[in-house]
């Protein structure tokens, strides 16, 4: 790409905006404009918005901390800088659905972490290797806002991109149930143990919302276009208990899958190492070469040795075995800031970039 396309990032001073920050400042298609945030944080620079708060490994990058960031409710100011938009505010689920529809219809594209659209019967919700076509909804969705470039697109919730990516390469073997329990990370809910120390040594056996989003939405993304809609998938069933646990990153998954047909260990292996789709055909930059590892030790996937595979961006999978009511089993490992929120939504926008979705202004 010979001239970088401008990003703004609406609610930037939090977790995911940082991590959105921090991928984007020396990304090779996009360039950072713009940072807005909620009024207290307006008029500052970045620097001084974030304070002591900078969660990330790396220092704040040099690219952003003199940014001044500007209000994210002034819509027209914010999007008058920048090709496209990356969302992660913090807000209720109505507001962020009105002022990311309201972004959109000043002709920027929203490419967003959060999760109120991911229901918007023409919003596609996109894990990029599994989905793609459903970009195609996009031009319904235009109609319906009146926009000619301006629309919205979504990336899935965190704690699912654990496991469908492995039931996604096994569609040929056509699983049809599917008992989940994911272990989730701090971060997930925005914080680390300096903020959150009652979780050091603890367990929760409850996070708001989880479960529903880590059934339902993996039917939406296997689903097809109609009518001008995106109708989900009905012929797979899962059940999911979502647990929080005493890690800053990574959200770990235990499922059992029944098939409709039988497959051997080792089709299942080598459909997982075989599995890829647009964006390693495409290679786009945040593309991981190889989407899906499967580990051989007994003890791995693990959180410390494997959560950063492929920079975050790529999806372990492990003891892989058969099962005595089920059919098979297995434990699977995904970065939850990085493939499960900012990265993925990155890779989400150089896919759309790709197909021209996303163009300069």
């Amino acid at each position: 790409m010979k001239e970088k396309l401008k990003v703004g990032i609406l609610g930037g001073t939090g977790m995911v905006g940082q991590r959105f920050v921090d991928l984007l400042a020396e990304h090779p298609w996009y360039e950072i404009k713009t940072i807005a945030a909620s009024p207290r944080s307006a008029g500052k620079t970045y620097e001084e918005a974030v304070g002591g708060r900078w969660k990330m490994d790396r220092p704040i990058p040099e690219a952003a901390k003199n940014l001044v960031v500007k209000d994210v409710g002034d819509v027209e100011a914010v999007a008058a800088d920048v090709d496209f938009v990356f969302s992660a505010v913090d807000m209720s689920k109505d507001e962020i659905k009105r002022i990311e529809e309201d972004y959109a219809k000043t002709e920027t594209p929203v490419v967003s972490n959060n999760s109120a659209h991911r229901w918007t019967p023409d919003v596609p919700m996109m894990i990029p290797e599994i989905n793609p076509q459903h970009a195609e909804v996009i031009e319904f969705q235009k109609k319906r806002l009146a926009t000619n470039r301006g629309f919205i697109a979504v990336k899935p919730n965190c704690s699912i991109q654990s496991y469908t990516p492995a039931l996604s390469a096994w569609k040929a073997f056509e699983p049809y149930e599917v008992v989940a329990t994911t272990y989730q990370a701090i971060s997930g809910a925005g914080k680390n143990f300096d903020e959150w120390p009652e979780m050091v040594g603890n367990v929760i056996p409850f996070i708001g919302g989880e479960e529903e989003k880590s059934e339902k939405e993996p039917l939406r993304i296997w689903g097809h276009i109609e009518n001008g809609q995106i109708v989900p998938a009905d012929n797979i069933k899962i059940t999911c208990q979502c647990v929080r646990i005493p890690v800053l990153y990574g959200h770990t998954a235990a499922c059992f899958v029944k098939f409709k047909k039988q497959p051997s260990k080792q089709e299942l292996i080598d459909a997982l190492t075989s599995f890829s789709g647009e964006p390693q055909k495409l290679e786009l930059p945040s593309a991981p070469k190889q989407f899906i590892a499967y580990m051989e030790e007994e003890n791995r996937p693990q959180v410390a040795l494997d959560v950063d595979y492929e920079r975050g961006m790529g999806v372990s999978i492990g003891r892989l075995r058969e099962d005595s009511i089920y059919d098979w089993k297995f434990i699977g490992l995904s970065h939850n800031t990085l493939r499960g929120a900012a990265g993925g939504a990155v890779l989400c926008a150089e896919l759309l970039t790709a197909k021209d979705y996303i163009t300069k202004k």
